[in-house]
């Protein structure tokens, strides 16, 4: 049986009643008139008939007797809210089931009333707050769910982030990574050190494109280029099996990457760089910051098998820093200036800024870039700095 009924300007109540007794069913229906509430009352006599209501519709309320012809007890309960997680449930029990109420609650419901103890004032309070509580136990599952996956996704991003393999030189490693996702700890941006057999190897690189795929395929990168410079793989092959890496993990998407490789060799003072579609990295000494003039190779992914990447050798001073990063530092715009901040803007940041230590100063040199684009300009960011001071 279907009735609506129209009182005040609450919220109308989609309510179904399991209750195999007419009698008493028509004095619940005739205690809700007298509510005041809005309502939908929907009577059924079992619990596999109320089953199948269930199924046709979300209800907002279920007034549950404790003997049904199919079910009874605390069992009934249990298997109402399996069946309507998220719907209040309101149990009505007899004059000598004294415990039967404070046991359906232990077991799920929301309250309970006894049958011949119910005024319309007390159904009213009852069924509104019955409801609420399920809606806010609802919400708040649902909050926690998100926390939890929250939660999960940070750990996993913060396992993949790189945790550089560092021997016993003297060599300073400075790393910031900023995704440019808002809330997101992994972006398209990948960077990396590994010192090996006296040499430092380090990475910075870039993958096309934003959002997940970007960032799997820049963690993917990034984690086989570190297998493969731990296999010995150097240079220009080393370049080969990462293009061959990339092109198998994209499948069909078109994603391609840049990259700066470099070797550092303190002990011969040099740096041997390789570019894959990537600007040079910045070098500082004594008398001031500049960019490196290397030999430029296209990017990875671009033309499959074509790469050919030269290395140029660059000697070094017995002190100085170099700093590897990617674009996300120089495409924002440039303040009031006309245009982005670009190279040019950047090494005129680098010569403003005070001295300091190599992590303050990377700190201030990407709040300063941040400042100047104002959030105009959202990208990925990774930086790399190397600091050494040869005795």
């Amino acid at each position: 049986m279907t009735e609506t009924r129209t009182g005040s300007v609450e919220t109308a109540y989609r309510i179904l009643l399991v209750e195999d007794d007419e009698g008493d069913a028509l004095i619940v229906e005739e205690l809700l008139e007298d509510t005041g509430l809005r309502f939908e009352l929907i009577t059924r006599t079992s619990l596999d008939d109320a089953r199948t209501e269930l199924t046709r519709g979300p209800v907002d309320c279920i007034l549950l007797d404790l003997h049904l012809p199919d079910i009874s007890g605390t069992k009934a309960v249990t298997t109402v809210r399996d069946l309507a997680p998220h719907t209040a449930v309101i149990v009505l029990t007899g004059l000598s089931e004294a415990q039967a109420g404070t046991d359906a609650m232990a077991a799920g419901a929301q309250d309970y009333l006894v049958k011949g103890k119910v005024d319309a004032d007390l159904l009213h309070r009852t069924v509104r707050y019955a409801v609420y509580r399920s809606e806010t136990e609802r919400v708040s599952a649902e909050a926690q769910a998100v926390r939890l996956r929250a939660e999960e996704n940070a750990r996993l991003e913060r396992g993949l982030l790189p945790q550089p393999i560092l021997g016993t030189s003297a060599i300073a490693v400075t790393t910031r990574y900023l995704p440019g996702a808002k809330s997101a700890l992994l972006g398209g941006d990948f960077l990396d050190v590994v010192e090996e057999d006296g040499l430092l190897h380090a990475v910075v690189g870039d993958v096309s494109g934003h959002g997940p795929d970007a960032a799997a395929l820049g963690v993917c990168l990034r984690i086989g280029w570190r297998s493969l410079v731990l296999g010995g793989h150097r240079g220009t092959e080393l370049l080969h099996l990462m293009e061959r890496l990339l092109v198998a993990e994209r499948g069909s998407l078109p994603l391609f990457a840049t990259c700066a490789l470099l070797t550092l060799d303190q002990n011969a003072r040099t740096a041997t760089l390789h570019l894959a579609g990537h600007h040079g990295p910045l070098l500082t000494t004594s008398q001031g910051t500049h960019e490196l003039r290397a030999t430029h190779g296209i990017a990875l992914g671009v033309a499959p098998q074509i790469g050919n990447w030269q290395p140029t050798v660059i000697p070094l001073p017995r002190s100085g820093s170099l700093t590897l990063y990617t674009d996300g530092l120089t495409e924002g715009h440039n303040g009031d200036a006309p245009g982005r901040l670009e190279v040019d803007g950047l090494l005129g940041l680098i010569e403003s800024l005070p001295p300091a230590d190599p992590a303050a100063f990377v700190d201030r040199l990407i709040e300063e870039a941040q400042t100047l684009n104002a959030g105009r300009h959202t990208d990925d960011l990774a930086v790399l700095r190397l600091d050494w001071d040869a005795p």
